[in-house]
């Protein structure tokens, strides 16, 4: 399989057995990721890898805090609400997820439950979580920086037989992640990466989100033909 290929075979898994994941394994999957490239070579990204009763925490303090209301924390500005095209992709996909786990529009307790899946790290037995020193703010380029190395960590995970979910609600309770994954004030949580054997009985994961033709996004200047 060609690069292109294996790129195109990746999919988010939203849904994990319940097999641990070593910490060899992890070790493996960071050892590949951290080859991709970063402003001057900086590699300014930090990783917090989390599981079993730490994991458990936060799982239940992101539940308990959104359940009863609390707003969102994060540790960096973040636009909560899209727009236009991208709010259109967004439910796009959202709609695809809800057809094959069949949550009904009207049904506002399945709705529920899946939003929560996200707050609960889909139940994965892994999390990444990535950060950056605050000192570096602010911070574009440290951010594209850990894009970088997000995208190596779930192609280098789907080489290993592993799943990956980029996972924005894991972090929205910022001070919960901080506190159980002893993660010091001075570190920025940028994202975390729910990581674990995909379940393949799990509906969701069948879910393959579409990608818009290059014409759409991709401008050529001074190329011949």
């Amino acid at each position: 399989m060609n690069f292109a290929e294996f790129a195109a075979s990746r999919k988010s898994v939203r849904g994990f057995t319940k097999q641990a994941v070593t910490k060899e394994t992890v070790d493996a999957i960071i050892n590949a990721a951290k080859w991709a490239p970063s402003s001057y070579n900086t590699q300014t990204w930090k990783i917090h890898a989390v599981s079993g009763d730490v994991l458990d925490k936060i799982r239940e303090g992101n539940t308990q805090r959104t359940l009863t209301g609390t707003p969102y924390v994060r540790d960096f500005p973040y636009k909560e609400d899209y727009d236009g095209v991208h709010k259109q992709r967004q439910r796009d996909v959202a709609m695809q997820l809800f057809d094959v786990m069949g949550i009904a529009r009207e049904d506002k307790e399945k709705r529920m439950d899946w939003m929560m899946r996200g707050f609960r790290q889909f139940d994965a037995p892994v999390s990444l979580v990535l950060t950056y020193d605050k000192a570096l703010e602010p911070a574009g380029i440290t951010q594209f920086g850990l894009g970088s190395l997000a995208y190596g960590i779930v192609l280098a995970a789907w080489d290993l037989g592993l799943g990956c979910v980029i996972n924005g609600q894991g972090i929205m309770q910022s001070d919960v992640v901080h506190k159980h994954a002893q993660i010091p004030d001075s570190e920025a949580i940028m994202i975390c990466i729910a990581l674990g054997y995909p379940d393949e009985t799990f509906a969701a994961n069948e879910v393959r989100s579409v990608r818009a033709d290059n014409e759409e996004f991709v401008t050529y200047h001074g190329f011949q033909s």
